[in-house]
């Protein structure tokens, strides 16, 4: 197996909207603001090779949308999807799947792209595109919350070309034998979270919105987007009992300075995140 970060950039979105009920002037400590209350964010992705599968977790938002969506969100830094998953050694038609926690734009928008002539094509032309029925099915009928982050353009063209592949939602489902996808439902439905066991014993765990960050990890430090944040609540608890364990690390996606964390308790034993060690990362396997 191997494994590699994936880079496609930044973008900014609000802090009160990312750290939900938690005041200002805790949260900025963590992640200080612009003077439009903005914070930097990374869209990182992963990369793994299992046996003859290429498997790339989520796609960050792409550059298909126009100067007017872009601008809300100021996207930045010399990461791109394509060419980070070139850096890594591998072309995109080699790409066997794209594994899509859930559809909002941030996630799957650079599953697709658009060429010279406008036409919208898939970025990864032979992989199975993953998600799973009751997550399409809220994300093509959104409900007032969610609306402006599942954007149809990012989600039909994959449906009505026969790329979109389907898990069934249910606890312990397999995407190859060292991977293994739980679903969650305090961010959004059936977000899917999947747990890469390595020949070396190790775990690593993508967990995509339910932790985006290491900034996140106390316990009420729960998004404003998240559709159910009590849902949330409950679903870290009872991620955090699973997780807590020297063999397991995770991988943040929305962290803009850390790539791997490892929960851990403090000596006050109150979870907390053990970061500085994303050197790591090649080292799982």
């Amino acid at each position: 197996m191997e494994v590699y970060s994936i880079d496609t950039g930044y973008f900014k979105l609000d802090g009160g909207a990312m750290y939900g009920v938690v005041p200002k002037k805790l949260w900025n400590k963590l992640n200080p603001s612009d003077e439009n209350n903005l914070c930097t964010w990374a869209m990182r992705c992963l990369l793994v090779k299992d046996g003859d599968r290429i498997i790339l977790f989520d796609t960050g938002m792409g550059a298909k949308q126009d100067e007017k969506f872009q601008a809300h969100f100021e996207p930045h830094g010399e990461g791109s999807l394509v060419a980070s998953v070139i850096d890594a050694g591998f072309q995109p038609a080699e790409i066997t799947d794209v594994f899509l926690t859930h559809l909002h734009f941030d996630h799957c928008g650079g599953a697709l792209y658009k060429n010279k002539e406008g036409v919208v094509l898939p970025t990864f032309p032979r992989a199975s595109y993953w998600t799973n029925k009751a997550h399409l099915e809220s994300a093509l009928t959104p409900n007032f919350r969610e609306k402006a982050s599942f954007l149809k353009e990012n989600i039909v063209p994959l449906v009505e070309g026969g790329y979109m592949k389907y898990l069934d939602p249910e606890p312990g489902v397999h995407l190859t034998d060292n991977i293994v996808v739980d679903f969650y439902y305090g961010h959004t439905t059936a977000m899917m979270v999947p747990t890469i066991t390595f020949p070396s014993g190790k775990k690593l765990i993508f967990p995509a919105d339910l932790l985006p960050s290491a900034s996140h990890t106390r316990m009420p430090y729960v998004m404003s987007y998240d559709i159910n944040p009590l849902v949330t609540l409950s679903e870290k608890e009872t991620f955090y009992e699973k997780i807590l364990d020297e063999h397991t690390y995770l991988f943040f996606e929305h962290d803009k300075d850390h790539v791997l964390g490892q929960l851990i308790k403090n000596e006050k034993g109150r979870y907390a995140m053990k970061t500085g060690i994303d050197g790591l990362l090649s080292e799982l396997v």
